[in-house]
């Protein structure tokens, strides 16, 4: 039996037309330019503004402009995941939201919550429904209104985070291209480090609850750092040798961008020289479940068919992975 892989066959991002700047940042809390860029490589962030506007409409952005550059009609799509931290309520799924925003009248869809790990989590769900042959048309949506949970009195977290989306839409193909393997970890021991210490069952929203800022993201940035820089690099390492792929075999790799550091540890754990990874934390900041995607959209033109290319990962949670990817088409 000839066996059908999940191929990426179009990917699409949007973000918001405002910028926020270091200098911005910096009449806003106790910080400055040099400070971000030495610690982070973040010059600037997309925010979204705007009364009523969330997370389902950048993916909305996202959806629409693949579709229309693939020329799919919303009726052709049978599945839509979208990886969030920040959905517009906790239910409906943003992802049901985002498809009736788009005329996604045909599908189910369902959110998948990894923190930035989320998108490689849904690549590799969404995958599974095409290889065995349930579906042939899925989108894969990373979207994230990160500046609705930063507290911008912080500088530890505000300087961070970012708003953006993007999508993918995955197609079966019996060549031998598309997701070729994947290795996802998770662990909750992590959970301490990095979260938001209201809104859930465990402790509900309350005027005490946001009196003490406990519905922003909570952070502490030495033991993430020092957690990510490792994971994320072994993970990726791991998924090359596993597959006996060497450096030079990796035309491009394709790290969540959360911090400079840790993208420029992965990259030197691998072997792969700067000039095959693809980094634009400095423009974006970090957009949690839509850096992925806006690093495929925007280096789409770069990629040949045929490339191996390593996208990994690491988030709250903990959570992280990496997956080789045979890029399935020439843009």
């Amino acid at each position: 039996m000839t066996k059908i892989r999940a191929a990426i066959t179009s990917v699409h991002g949007w973000v918001p037309p405002y910028i926020l700047t270091n200098e911005e940042l910096a009449t806003m809390v106790e910080t400055s330019d040099e400070w971000i860029m030495t610690r982070t490589g973040i010059k600037e962030r997309h925010i979204l503004k705007g009364e009523g506007l969330g997370t389902s409409d950048m993916g909305a952005e996202a959806v629409k402009g693949l579709l229309a550059k693939t020329g799919t009609s919303p009726d052709e799509i049978e599945l839509l995941i979208c990886a969030t931290v920040t959905p517009d309520m906790m239910f409906p799924a943003t992802a049901n939201i985002i498809s009736h925003k788009t005329g996604i009248l045909k599908a189910f869809s369902f959110d998948m919550n990894a923190a930035c790990s989320g998108l490689l989590y849904a690549i590799v769900t969404a995958s599974k429904y095409i290889e065995t042959g349930t579906f042939k048309k899925v989108i894969v949506v990373g979207t994230d209104k990160m500046s609705s949970i930063t507290d911008y009195s912080n500088r530890d977290t505000c300087v961070l985070f970012g708003d953006a989306a993007g999508a993918l839409l995955l197609e079966p193909t019996t060549e031998p291209f598309g997701i070729m393997d994947s290795l996802l970890l998770s662990n909750g021991s992590g959970m301490p480090y990095l979260h938001m210490k209201a809104g859930g069952s465990v402790k509900p929203p309350s005027l005490e609850t946001i009196a003490a800022k406990e519905h922003f993201i909570y952070q502490e940035g030495q033991a993430v750092f020092k957690f990510a820089v490792t994971k994320m690099a072994d993970v990726s390492a791991e998924i090359m040798e596993r597959n006996n792929l060497k450096a030079d075999d990796v035309a491009w790799l394709v790290p969540h961008q959360a911090n400079l550091r840790i993208i420029d540890a992965t990259a030197r754990r691998m072997g792969v020289g700067k000039e095959k990874v693809m980094i634009n934390i400095d423009r974006y900041g970090n957009t949690t479940g839509a850096t992925i995607p806006l690093c495929l959209w925007e280096w789409e033109g770069k990629m040949k068919k045929g490339d191996n290319i390593i996208l990994a990962a690491f988030g709250g949670g903990f959570t992280w992975g990496s997956i080789w990817v045979k890029w399935a088409y020439d843009s």
